[in-house]
């Protein structure tokens, strides 16, 4: 579309009669062509959409889990029927290449299909007491305040919406404003399918529509994806209310290379995929690859050259292997931290500037950059959020542990070893939410995914995910009246 609204109730939400509507541009990551101009929503526009989500609560809070898991089913068929075109929005929108962004949609697809399952066996608990029994069951904690980050939309909706819709939350979400082509396109899907009230999204800018989100008495969750220093402003908001917080945050994952891996250019492959994926643009991103000293100048010269033939091009081209950055405000970080590395001393193995790609000259585009670097340089400690991997050698396994350990983060970690015991007591040792062996990114359906310290609060992506989203009621039942008792009875 030319122009995109709110989604509120239902429906596009348009401004009270004579009000004007500010809007701000969607444009093409690569070629900077003008996409669509997008309502830049405020305060007015959250309250209308959580007094909508409101509304629904009770209605949808009254459905069954057998209606919920239908109703999801029906979504993610919709979504895998329109995939092919909101991935290639979605390409256009962030720069991803298209071969990613149609994988995002099978994850998304998958998504809500895992939780219209897991819906149907969240069961509460009881257990007899004297002369009754004791009920504790699940419910909805009501209208839920979602923020998502740019770099995955797709999945990122999934994560936030499948497990608040299945335990019979309504929702209020605001996407990115460097991303919310496909959310709002996602969002008038949702209206076909489900009651009016019950999936609102609100686009606008963090300041602004987000503030408004965050801080409104009406919102009784908080649920945000981003920055560790948003994420603090989130917590912060929802401690002055008391209302629950969940946070997936950032990471600098370790990806540790035992000397006893038995095919290094396998190993080269997947430590690169873990780093270069979404374009480096992920918080699971594996960029501290720890490389033992036996075979470390092997392993170091199949990781530069295959760096060097990853082939940097449009994000629509089918050959594309690495894309560009989302903005070039990004591509500005990215390349400040090159030059940082650089002036830190860390030895340039492969890439380090900028590319041009013929008829995408305002995109942002980086070679697949690797530093040999230490631990506690900067490229080696701070999220870059790009095309950037920092290489560090390693003899002494305690001393490796520690290094791994040095940050602030703890989201992933990859490890790559023939050897069960290396894998098993290094796992162990990892300061991480999720331990990938012999395969990173292996995140599948049902797989927890969350951080430890500055990574997060709170686990998705898994059955556990339904206990964000909801509390615990307990009903006790007497079969008849009785005379209080000072001592509790069964406590004598």
């Amino acid at each position: 579309m030319n122009t995109y609204h709110a989604h509120i109730g239902g429906r596009p939400f348009a401004a009270e009669a004579g009000a004007i509507m500010t809007t701000f541009a969607a444009t093409n990551a690569a070629t900077g062509a003008h996409l669509a101009d997008i309502a830049r929503c405020g305060a007015a526009e959250i309250d209308a959409a959580v007094a909508a989500a409101r509304r629904a609560l009770p209605a949808w809070k009254a459905t069954t889990y057998e209606t919920r898991s239908a109703l999801l089913n029906r979504l993610a068929d919709a979504l895998e029927a329109q995939a092919p075109r909101l991935a290639r929005i979605d390409a256009q929108d962030i720069g991803r290449r298209l071969a990613e962004t149609l994988i995002d949609y099978q994850i998304a697809v998958a998504q809500y299909r895992y939780f219209a399952g897991a819906i149907l066996t969240h069961e509460g608990h009881g257990r007899p007491i004297p002369d009754g029994y004791l009920i504790a069951k699940r419910e909805p904690i009501g209208v839920v305040g979602q923020i998502i980050p740019w770099n995955v939309p797709a999945i990122m909706v999934a994560l936030k919406v499948a497990p608040a819709l299945a335990a019979g939350n309504t929702i209020v979400l605001k996407p990115d404003e460097n991303a919310s082509l496909s959310t709002l396109e996602f969002a008038a899907i949702a209206a076909r399918i489900f009651p009016p009230g019950v999936v609102n999204v609100v686009p606008g800018f963090g300041e602004e529509a987000g503030a408004a989100l965050t801080r409104h008495p009406g919102v009784a969750k908080l649920a945000f994806t981003g920055s560790a220093e948003v994420g603090r402003i989130i917590g912060h908001a929802g401690a002055e209310r008391l209302v629950p917080v969940s946070l997936e945050l950032g990471g600098k994952s370790p990806n540790i290379v035992f000397p006893d891996i038995e095919d290094i250019g396998a190993v080269v492959d997947n430590a690169l995929f873990a780093a270069m994926y979404c374009n480096g643009q992920s918080c699971l991103a594996g960029t501290r690859l720890f490389v033992h000293d036996d075979i470390y100048r092997p392993f170091t010269e199949a990781l530069a050259g295959a760096a060097a033939r990853i082939r940097v091009g449009d994000p629509l081209a089918a050959d594309t292997r690495l894309s560009c950055l989302v903005s070039e405000r990004q591509g500005a970080r990215v390349l400040d931290y090159i030059g940082l590395g650089k002036a830190e001393g860390a030895r340039l193995l492969a890439g380090g500037e900028r590319v041009r790609v013929p008829g995408c000259e305002a995109g942002c585009f980086v070679r697949p950059t690797i530093f040999e670097a230490r631990n506690d340089m900067r490229i080696a400690q701070e999220e870059i959020f790009g095309p950037v991997l920092s290489v560090i050698r390693w003899r002494d396994h305690d001393a490796m542990l520690r290094e791994a350990n040095d940050v602030r983060y703890g989201l992933a970690a990859g490890i790559y070893t023939a050897g069960l015991e290396n894998a098993m007591r290094t796992a162990d040792a990892l300061e991480a939410g999720s331990v990938w062996i012999n395969h990173y990114f292996n995140l599948n359906s049902g797989s927890p995914f969350g951080g430890v310290k500055e990574s997060g609060i709170g686990r998705e992506h898994c059955h556990e995910t339904l206990n964000l989203y909801s509390h615990v009621k307990s009903i006790t039942v007497q079969n008849r009246v009785s005379a209080p008792q000072f001592v509790p009875p069964g406590q004598v």
